[in-house]
């Protein structure tokens, strides 16, 4: 990770929600008034639950969905609306995606060499001759023998065939990077591999990432900002380290807690509720141990707490990891204090 964080958006997402029709008439939300950017040179770690819309988020993000309402601008131009050969050249070329498993997002019909080239082949760029030679310069790019271009993804290991998942999404040369758990599926070994990679990557090329994960440790390592997300709606925003250090969403001082000693840890209150009938209020209210009457009532706003620091809680900060007064803040519903694994690193998805 740089020193210093950029602030050039390469990406902005203004108001994001995201519905989808269930059977009997209801509507499950996934994504409810999502806003957020991401920088040139950025890493955006988007962490949460299972179930909180992290994956929604990111693929209509792309524009694998279309959003419901909101907007999404990219490199300066709205691509909220659009589509076919207006779709293709302003985000197929210059965004891309990198998805958890690579043993089901590659073709296993198709040679390595052929994956790698079919990004080429769409968008017409050059003859046979270029994009062989495009084929192998980028596979050494990645850190893998040109002469698994002849291999079909089968015969290659998890970490191979991730990287071959990598160098397909950087083949038309992207601004910006999905990467949606993109070492989930990977021994741990392994998965140091592939963050210094993108990381290294990130440095040669400029390249911004929104990065999705359930690993706390990853984002801490990797991400120059943190968006905590909680059924669908964004309850944190902030620079990785003093979102470590200071939570401000008790949300997001519960995830912190699961990385410290066992006596310092909090587990939220029964089980995160169905996006179809959501809370009144704050969603987070049915599981915080500070919540109060007004949390029932009024929904907070992601509002700036601090210089370049967000947050959707009407009493931010007031629930800290390990803190003394934490039962003191919350008589009616004390957390619960065991020592158990995150429940980001017990799930994945989002």
């Amino acid at each position: 990770m740089s020193d210093e964080t950029p602030t050039a958006p390469v990406a902005r997402v203004t108001d994001l929600v995201k519905d989808f029709r269930m059977s009997g008439g209801r509507t499950l939300r996934a994504v409810d008034g999502v806003s957020f950017d991401v920088g040139r040179g950025e890493t955006l770690g988007l962490v949460g639950e299972s179930g909180s819309g992290k994956t929604t988020v990111a693929r209509t993000l792309i524009r694998l969905q279309r959003p419901t309402s909101g907007r999404v601008e990219f490199e300066g131009d709205d691509i909220t609306a659009l589509r076919g050969a207006a779709l293709r050249r302003r985000v197929r070329r210059r965004m891309a995606m990198v998805f958890q498993s690579s043993s089901t997002s590659l073709n296993p019909y198709q040679r390595v060499g052929d994956v790698l080239a079919e990004p080429l082949r769409v968008h017409r760029e050059g003859d046979p001759a270029t994009r062989r030679e495009a084929v192998a310069a980028m596979m050494e790019r990645v850190g893998l023998d040109p002469a698994f271009a002849g291999r079909y993804p089968q015969e290659l290991s998890g970490g191979q065939r991730q990287r071959v998942g990598i160098a397909r999404a950087l083949m038309l040369d992207p601004s910006l990077i999905v990467a949606d758990e993109p070492t989930a599926s990977l021994d741990v070994s392994v998965q140091a591999q592939v963050v210094n990679l993108l990381q290294d990557l990130q440095r040669e090329m400029g390249l911004s990432y929104l990065f999705i994960t359930h690993d706390l440790g990853l984002v801490r390592h990797l991400s120059h900002r943190v968006a905590v997300m909680y059924l669908g709606r964004l309850v944190e925003v902030g620079e990785t380290a003093r979102v470590f250090a200071e939570p401000a969403h008790p949300y997001a001082a519960m995830l912190v807690s699961m990385r410290r000693e066992a006596e310092h840890r909090i587990l939220p209150a029964g089980d995160i509720p169905s996006p179809v009938d959501r809370p009144s209020g704050c969603v987070f209210r049915s599981r915080c141990p500070i919540a109060r009457a007004r949390c029932a009532t009024d929904v907070p706003p992601l509002a700036e707490i601090a210089p370049g620091r967000h947050a959707a809680c009407h009493f931010p900060g007031e629930l800290r990891p390990g803190g003394a007064d934490v039962h003191a803040l919350a008589p009616a519903a004390p957390p619960l204090v065991a020592p158990l694994p995150s429940p980001l690193t017990s799930q994945k998805g989002g």
